[in-house]
């Protein structure tokens, strides 16, 4: 599923790539989502469930922002592979998934919006205190303390600090997309993740 993806992104990006035809033998349902901080939540809360979604013929796909929407649905949807299509979005980002969807005859049936995005869900279905926990395990607390003293911070609410730190740098949205998943009670997971994850 790694050459896949990586072939599909290529494809999304540039125009066919003959290897995806000979890679999607066996590709039964394509998810999409914005980034790779929400591909590595879906997978981790797959192997939480039990699931090995590579196994099941699924592979997740971060587009690299909601405004590439469109050329993933040419490249999978009824005008290319004819391939199943779901995923995610941030409800700011809704507009690009409707609109690129309808252009190739689909629906929103099988996307899942996020408000305002996964660590939103995340922060809020935990609450604050245990995500700060999960910072501390990931040996990140003094890196928050000196964040969150910063000017710019101090009139935040705690929700809206989390958030922001977890944006800060390269590869913490990725980081917390796991730690986050595995930090979540199993009956507690945030519904659009939930239900994407149902729908796989």
């Amino acid at each position: 599923m790694t050459r896949l993806r990586e072939s599909l992104v290529a494809w999304a990006a540039s125009g066919e790539d003959a290897a995806v035809h000979e890679l999607a033998t066996g590709l039964r349902t394509v998810a999409l989502v914005e980034g790779v901080s929400d591909q590595a939540a879906v997978e981790r809360l797959a192997v939480r469930r039990g699931r090995d979604l590579d196994a099941e013929g699924v592979c997740v796909v971060p587009m690299g922002g909601a405004t590439n929407i469109r050329r993933f649905v040419d490249v999978l949807g009824p005008h290319g592979l004819g391939t199943a299509i779901v995923g995610l979005c941030d409800r700011a980002e809704l507009g690009f998934f409707e609109r690129a969807l309808a252009r190739a005859g689909l629906g929103l049936d099988g996307f899942f919006v996020c408000d305002p995005d996964l660590e939103g869900e995340f922060i809020r279905a935990l609450g604050p205190e245990a995500v700060e926990q999960v910072i501390a395990l990931e040996g990140e607390t003094r890196a928050y303390d000196i964040f969150r003293q910063q000017p710019a911070q101090r009139e935040r609410s705690a929700e809206q600090r989390l958030h922001r730190f977890m944006g800060t740098h390269s590869g913490r949205k990725e980081q917390y997309g796991r730690a986050l998943v595995d930090a979540l009670d199993l009956d507690r997971v945030p519904q659009p993740l939930d239900n994407l994850l149902a729908e796989l």
